[in-house]
C-alpha cells in the first residue's frame, strides 16, 4: 500500500561451481555481494520484464535466476533471461509474455546470432535484443562505430531470431498445469464498503477537475526549469485539494484521491500535448535539444577534469591515470582476468534535491557507469600505444533527464583533457516517445527530461562517434517498440549526437600532445625474457629494492615488455637505468669501474652493474702473483676491470691489470713481499718496468 511503483525484484546469481571455481580468497571462500556482471545481468532481466506487468498490481513479485552450469563458450546472460521469462510464463502471474531474447554479433559484416565468446572477439557488434512476437522491449548494445542503418538490421534480424525461444515457452506453457495464485481478499465490514463507494465518488471528482485544469496550469506558459514544472504541479495539487476541501471531502480522502490521480494525469497531459500538438511543457520542438554548455580543466590537482551541462543535468568526469599493475582483478565463471578502462558512475542524492543516506553504488550507479564505459571503451587506445590504466569518475552534480549520456560526453572531454589520445570524440543522448494507449498514436522526441519519462515512454540512449554508434540501451514503458519507432529514434539520435559532438569539439578539438604535470609517465622497453627473473629476484627482493628505493612501479609482462611509471622524472630514470643494468650483455673487452662485493680465496667477485657480478681470479688481480686476495683488497673497494669472457652460463670473468686506476692497489709491502718488484709479469697490456718511471714498489696506502 502507498507506493507508486511495481515492487518487482530481480536477483541474479553466480554460483562459482558452476565453473568448477573455488574463490581465489583465502579467507573467504562463499560467494559475497553479486559482481557487477551479475548485476548488469540482472538489470537487464528487469528492463525486458517489467514492461509486460500491466496492470497496477502493487504486491512484491521476485525473480531469482541462479546458475548452475557453464560451458564457459557461451555467456550464461541471454540464456537466463528466456529462463527468467519461462517461468514467469507458468507461474500463472498476470504477466503479458512470454518474452525471447538472443544476442547478435557481426563478423566481416555478416551477423552472426548467439556468438561464441572466441566469436565475439572478432565482432564489431554486441547486440541483446529482447521482445515479445511482435515488438522489442529492450535492447542493448556496444559496437564499433556501426551505422544506424545497420544497427536497425541487425536489431530487426534479432527480434526476428528470438521468435524460436518464444515458440519453446508456448509449447512448455501447453504441457504444464498453470497455477494461478490465490490471493485471500480481506474481509471488509459494510462501514468499508461504504467508504470505497464514497471514495469512488470523490475520485471521479478529483479526475473530472483535472481533466479540466491541468492543461492550462502545464501549457498556458512555458516551464523552462524543473523547478518551474514542479511548482506547477504543486499549484495544481494545492488547487485540487482547495476544490475538494470545497465539496466537503475529509482530508485522508483528499490526500489519496491526489496521489492516486495527480501525476497520472500530469503525465497524460504531457503526452497529450506532443501527440495532438507537438507541444512540450519547455516549450521545445520535439528534435530539440536542451541548452549545452562544457569546460575541461576545472579541477587544478587533478589528470584530467570536464563538466558537461544539457539543461539542468549537470555531470562532472574526472580522469586519473596510472600504472599497468592498477588495473582491476576480476574473476567470475569465464575466469580470471583484468581490466584497464574503468567508469566509475556517482549519484548523489543532493543532485535531485533530495536527502538520503549515502553508501555503496547502486545497481543504478552501476549500470549508468558501465553504459557510459561501454560507449567509449573502443575509442580507447590500445596498450601498446598507452599502457596507461584509465579510471574516470562521473559526479552527477544535476539531474533531469539522461546523466548516463551526460557522463558519456563528460567522459569524452575529461579523457582529451588528460592527453589520453582517445581515437574519437564520444557523445550520447536520450530519446523519449509519446504513445497513447493502444501506440496507435506516437511520436519520438530528443533529449527528454523529467514530465516526459512517464506511462507510454520510453528512454532510448544512444551513444558513438559521428561515424556511428558504439552503445545502445532502451528500456520502455509499453508493450513493445515497432520497427518504424525504432528506425525513427535512431535517426533522431544520430542527428542530435552530431550537434552535440559539435559543441565538444568547440570546447577541446582533439587529446592535449602532453599529460597533465601531475600525471605518472610510463616508459617502456623491452629485455629479454630470460632476464626477467634477474629484475624480480629471488622472492622479489630485487624489484621490490628498485621500488623501494626510486617510489616507481614496475610491471612486466611475459614477452620482456617492461613498464616503469613514475611521477618524479629523475627517480624514473634511476629505475631505467637500474633495470637495464641488470640485464644488460656484457661483451668481451668492455672496461668498466665496479666496486668489490665479495672476496674469496681465489679471487674477488666485483659488481658491474646492479645485479650482476664478475669474477675476477687471484692471478689476474695484478701484474704480479698474489697470493692472498685479503691483501690487495677490501669489499667496497672501487676497481677498474676489463670483461675477458663470459662463458656459455653467462658468466662473467674479469681482469685489473692494465689500470692506471688500480696502480693505488699495487703499491707498498705486499707487492715487495711478493718478490716481483715491479709490472715485469703484466698481462694484457700492463704498465712494465722501465714504461715511463719504472714501477710501484711500494704496499697499498
Amino acid at each position: 500500500e502507498n507506493i507508486d511503483f511495481f515492487p518487482l525484484m530481480v536477483d541474479f546469481e553466480e554460483r562459482l561451481y558452476a565453473a568448477g571455481i573455488i574463490k581465489g580468497s583465502k579467507w573467504i571462500k562463499r560467494e559475497g555481494r553479486p559482481s557487477e556482471e551479475a548485476v548488469l545481468t540482472g538489470r537487464m532481466i528487469d528492463r525486458s520484464i517489467r514492461p509486460l506487468f500491466l496492470d497496477d498490481s502493487r504486491k512484491d513479485v521476485q525473480v531469482i535466476i541462479t546458475v548452475l552450469s557453464v560451458d564457459q563458450e557461451n555467456d550464461h546472460d541471454v540464456v537466463s533471461l528466456v529462463a527468467a521469462s519461462a517461468a514467469l510464463s507458468i507461474s500463472g502471474l498476470n504477466w503479458h509474455g512470454p518474452i525471447g531474447g538472443i544476442r547478435v554479433g557481426r563478423v566481416e559484416g555478416k551477423l552472426i546470432f548467439n556468438p561464441t565468446y572466441a566469436e565475439r572477439v572478432n565482432s564489431d557488434l554486441d547486440l541483446i535484443v529482447a521482445g515479445t512476437e511482435k515488438k522489442t522491449i529492450m535492447i542493448e548494445a556496444g559496437a564499433l562505430e556501426i551505422n544506424e542503418a545497420d544497427a536497425f538490421e541487425a536489431i530487426v534480424a534479432g527480434q526476428r531470431e528470438l521468435l524460436p525461444a518464444i515458440e519453446l515457452i508456448k509449447k512448455m506453457q501447453s504441457e504444464v498445469e498453470i497455477k494461478v495464485p490465490v490471493i485471500k481478499e480481506k474481509l471488509k465490514h459494510l462501514e468499508e464498503l461504504e467508504a470505497e463507494k464514497e471514495m469512488e465518488k470523490v475520485l471521479a471528482l478529483a479526475e473530472n477537475w483535472l481533466e479540466k485544469n491541468v492543461k492550462a496550469i502545464l501549457f498556458d506558459q512555458e516551464l523552462n526549469t524543473k523547478g518551474e514544472r514542479k511548482a506547477a504541479v504543486t499549484e495544481l495539487k494545492y488547487q485540487l485539494d482547495k476544490y475538494l476541501f470545497e465539496q466537503n471531502i475529509a482530508k485522508d480522502k483528499r490526500s489519496k484521491a491526489i496521489g492516486k490521480l495527480l501525476m497520472e494525469k500530469v503525465e497524460a497531459a504531457v503526452t497529450e500535448g506532443i501527440l495532438k500538438e507537438g507541444l512540450r511543457v519547455d516549450g521545445r520542438g520535439l528534435e530539440e535539444i536542451r541548452q549545452l554548455y562544457s569546460e575541461v580543466s576545472l579541477l587544478p590537482r587533478t589528470h584530467g577534469s570536464a563538466v558537461f551541462s544539457r539543461g539542468e543535468t549537470q555531470v562532472m568526469s574526472i580522469v586519473t591515470l596510472g600504472a599497468p599493475g592498477d588495473e582491476q582483478a576480476l574473476e567470475g565463471l569465464e575466469g580470471e582476468g583484468t581490466k584497464r578502462y574503468m567508469h566509475h558512475y556517482n549519484f548523489p542524492p543532493f543532485s535531485v534535491g533530495e536527502t538520503k543516506n549515502v553508501g555503496s553504488p547502486s545497481r543504478r550507479d552501476i549500470g549508468h557507469g558501465a553504459l557510459a564505459e561501454k560507449a567509449l571503451i573502443n575509442m580507447i587506445p590500445e596498450k601498446e600505444d598507452f599502457p596507461y590504466t584509465i579510471r574516470v569518475v562521473s559526479e552527477t552534480l544535476g539531474s533531469n533527464g539522461s546523466s548516463s549520456m551526460a557522463s558519456t560526453c563528460g567522459s569524452t572531454l575529461a579523457l582529451m583533457d588528460a592527453g589520453v589520445p582517445i581515437k574519437k570524440p564520444v557523445a550520447g543522448v536520450a530519446i523519449g516517445l509519446a504513445s497513447n494507449e493502444d501506440m496507435s498514436q506516437w511520436k519520438v522526441l530528443t533529449d527528454i527530461q523529467d514530465l516526459e519519462d512517464g506511462k507510454g515512454g520510453m528512454d532510448f540512449k544512444i551513444a558513438g562517434t559521428d561515424e556511428g554508434i558504439t552503445a545502445i540501451q532502451l528500456d520502455t514503458k509499453t508493450d513493445g517498440l515497432t520497427e518504424d519507432i525504432i528506425k525513427e529514434a535512431l535517426r533522431q539520435g544520430k542527428n542530435a549526437r552530431i550537434k552535440i559532438l559539435d559543441v565538444i569539439k568547440l570546447v577541446i578539438a582533439e587529446p592535449r600532445a602532453e599529460l597533465s604535470k601531475h600525471a605518472p609517465r610510463i616508459i617502456s622497453f623491452y629485455i629479454n625474457p630470460d632476464k626477467i627473473r634477474d629484475v624480480i629476484g629471488s622472492g622479489g627482493k630485487v624489484i621490490n629494492e628498485i621500488i623501494a628505493a626510486t617510489g616507481v612501479s614496475i610491471d612486466i609482462e611475459d614477452d620482456g615488455l617492461v613498464m616503469i611509471c613514475g611521477v618524479d622524472p629523475e627517480k624514473t630514470k634511476q629505475a631505467i637505468e637500474w633495470v637495464k643494468n641488470i640485464v644488460r650483455e656484457f661483451e668481451p673487452g668492455e672496461i668498466i669501474m665496479g666496486k668489490v662485493v665479495r672476496i674469496l680465496d681465489f679471487g674477488a667477485f666485483v659488481e658491474l652493474t646492479p645485479g650482476n657480478d664478475g669474477m675476477v681470479h687471484v692471478s689476474k688481480m695484478a701484474p704480479y702473483r698474489v697470493g692472498n686476495p685479503n691483501d690487495l683488497l677490501k669489499i667496497g673497494d672501487e676497481v677498474k676491470v676489463r670483461i675477458d669472457e663470459v662463458d656459455e652460463k653467462g658468466r662473467v670473468n674479469l681482469s685489473m691489470t692494465g689500470f692506471e686506476e688500480n696502480k693505488k692497489y699495487w703499491e707498498g709491502e705486499k707487492g715487495k713481499q711478493e718478490g716481483n718488484g715491479g709490472f715485469g709479469r703484466s698481462t694484457g697490456g700492463g704498465f712494465s718496468r722501465g714504461n715511463g718511471g719504472g714501477g710501484y714498489s711500494g704496499g697499498r696506502r
